[in-house]
């Protein structure tokens, strides 16, 4: 089998929704996926020829079952066991081991991780659903705000003659009025979001646009610390629309924090290997990473797995569109968000391409 002699091989094996990883005679890695890309935070590239077992952590015995794939070269299926790879805390997975036809030794690794098992059986219901729901959103928002906008301004006329008991109750329907107003608007929001109008951007001046106005606004009672990169080079990307996606992420931040506050830490980097890799075998590079740290009590866990959904919110009166716009934006980038989260540290990383060396940020 070999996977660069054939443009058709190379897509279905990119295609593969599972981790799948190519190991030679010696256990090290002959090639990987794209889903095995993401599972480690690692390019195919930074990995071919390391020994497995240095890059995945496996509570298995997994050696005896490799010998005995290749002495009966028959295929082997482990169930329930957790795997890990770099930081990220274990998986429970369903391993499958197979033997590679005219490559002795060679064998194939297919993770299944039971998270993604489940995913996948109601991805397609849940994604229409959350379409639909959108859909209808827009076709109501317009036609609800007309009535809304006048329900605001007869409780405000109302409030002129009344007693301060009772204005209490008219400005209780103002508040409410306007709070759906600005539900409706991010709906709309959401589904009218433009094509990015890509230039040479300095990701630090968006970054520090969005910390000054996150200071000076909902995020006045958190501490902010940079951790810079100075040598980035410009990224490639709609500076109005990467400011939108910085603000949702501090707001985010500054609402798990809660009054009491916390720490938002900024951090940007340069990572050569990372690369996103397309179903069609196609990719581009992502190095500039840039990082929204916060000190907050994490994400639940039984939606941290669909947080960039739309409708899904670890707040009471959370809309659930925040995270779901900023995760629409950058895959109309071509770039990459991930979150990582535990009690006391929330990461969300952003994988972003630089801009082509021919143009400047005046270009």
């Amino acid at each position: 089998m070999n996977l660069s002699a054939s443009p058709a091989a190379d897509a279905i094996w990119n295609s593969l929704p599972v981790p799948a990883f190519l190991l030679d005679e010696r256990d090290a890695i002959a090639e990987i996926n794209a889903a095995a890309e993401q599972f480690l935070n690692a390019s195919a590239r930074s990995l071919r020829g390391a020994p497995v077992f240095d890059r995945l952590a496996i509570d298995a015995p997994l050696d005896s079952a490799f010998r005995r794939v290749r002495d009966d070269q028959s295929v082997l299926f482990v169930n329930n066991v957790d795997v890990s790879g770099g930081q990220a805390a274990p998986l429970q997975c369903n391993i499958q081991i197979a033997p590679l036809m005219g490559r002795p030794g060679h064998l194939l690794l297919l993770l299944e991780p039971r998270q993604l098992a489940d995913r996948l059986g109601r991805a397609h219901s849940v994604k229409s659903s959350a379409r639909s729901a959108i859909g209808m959103a827009e076709m109501l928002a317009h036609e609800i705000k007309n009535p809304l906008a006048g329900i605001t301004g007869a409780a405000q006329l109302l409030s002129m003659n009344l007693t301060p008991e009772d204005q209490e109750l008219t400005d209780l329907i103002v508040a409410e009025s306007r709070r759906i107003v600005a539900l409706l608007e991010q709906v709309e929001q959401f589904g009218n979001l433009r094509p990015p109008k890509r230039r040479a951007v300095n990701v630090h001046d968006l970054l520090e646009r969005a910390r000054k106005s996150a200071a000076v606004g909902f995020a006045a009672h958190m501490t902010f610390a940079e951790d810079y990169d100075p040598s980035l080079p410009p990224t490639w990307v709609d500076g109005d629309q990467m400011l939108q996606v910085f603000l949702n992420l501090m707001k985010n931040a500054a609402q798990a924090a809660g009054p009491g506050g916390g720490t938002i830490r900024l951090r940007t980097f340069y990572d050569l290997s990372l690369r996103l890799r397309r179903t069609d075998g196609s990719g581009n590079p992502l190095p500039l990473q840039v990082e929204i740290i916060d000190d907050g009590p994490g994400l639940p866990p039984e939606i941290a797995a669909d947080i960039f959904e739309p409708f899904v919110s670890g707040r009471e009166n959370g809309t659930g569109l925040g995270l779901a716009l900023v995760s629409k934006i950058i895959s109309d980038h071509d770039g990459w968000i991930t979150v990582d989260s535990v009690p006391g540290r929330t990461v969300f990383r952003i994988a972003l391409p630089v801009a082509p060396k021919t143009l400047t940020e005046e270009d």
